[in-house]
């Protein structure tokens, strides 16, 4: 009896092993997790490469913190000047892009602040802020809010009034906070189209260049931090670049939508 207690608990350390040796971390960004893709390719990545993909979701600086102090194996973010530092600074090894949808413009739809007519993303956000219409931002320091900021410098909106409401917190709760308020919001394509709570809000402006939204998938440096799986990493890389995650990302849909365009290289 007390043979094979042994053979079983020898055997249970063992497959507990294996199932450690087939896990890695990913941090996301809640954008990504939002639109509910990562349903999609999860199970589809476990089945094909035998990797148990366990997501951290959080913005895009918090992604990269977690990569630079070796929290994780890889991060997949989008905002790209804070993606070369990451790799300038020898944090990932490099980086691999993925896919991409666009930003968007959401607003209440009696559209108070006219943006619906703005030529260009900054003179939406110069309406709105003319306007004095109330407006929400992610306030986290994730992408999207980092590429917010960056419009915001582009406009002639000097400083932000009491319109302005910086939310701290990930792009589904943010777009919570629009809707109860009826306020415009600056949101990626998919997190708006799996969003279930729209309330009055519409989507009102898109299509500008800027807005694009791109998608990368970083490693991070083993040469740092020893005990980053590298090979599941590398896996999992040829994987999301392969034609089959080509195929579920173009044919993710949401009432006949695309939420994600695949570019890999």
């Amino acid at each position: 009896m007390i043979r094979f207690l042994s053979v079983w608990a020898f055997a249970l350390l063992v497959g507990s092993a294996a199932m450690a040796d087939s896990q890695m971390r990913m941090a996301v960004t809640t954008s990504f997790h939002n639109s509910g893709l990562a349903d999609v390719l999860l199970p589809e990545i476990q089945a094909d490469t035998g990797i148990e993909v366990q997501l951290l979701i959080v913005g895009t600086g918090q992604a990269l913190k977690l990569g630079e102090a070796g929290d994780v194996d890889a991060i997949l973010v989008h905002s790209r000047t804070a993606e070369d530092a990451f790799i300038a600074a020898g944090f990932g090894t490099h980086r691999r892009e993925i896919m991409y949808n666009d930003f968007v413009f959401i607003g209440p739809s009696s559209d108070p602040a006219g943006i619906a007519q703005a030529q260009t993303a900054t003179a939406a956000l110069e309406g709105i802020a003319q306007s004095g219409a109330t407006f929400v931002s992610r306030g986290d320091d994730s992408g999207t809010h980092k590429k917010e900021l960056s419009l915001w410098a582009q406009t002639d909106v000097s400083a932000f009034g009491p319109w302005y409401n910086a939310a701290g917190a990930g792009m589904g709760a943010a777009l919570n906070i629009a809707s109860g308020l009826d306020a415009y919001i600056m949101s990626d394509r998919a997190s708006w189209l799996n969003f279930g709570n729209k309330g009055n809000l519409d989507l009102l402006f898109a299509g500008d260049p800027v807005l694009f939204n791109q998608y990368a998938y970083l490693p991070v440096n083993p040469a740092l931090h020893d005990h980053v799986k590298a090979d599941l990493t590398a896996q999992l890389e040829t994987w999301l670049t392969s034609q089959k995650a080509a195929d579920l990302i173009n044919g993710y849909t949401i009432d006949g939508e695309g939420l994600f365009v695949f570019n890999a290289q």
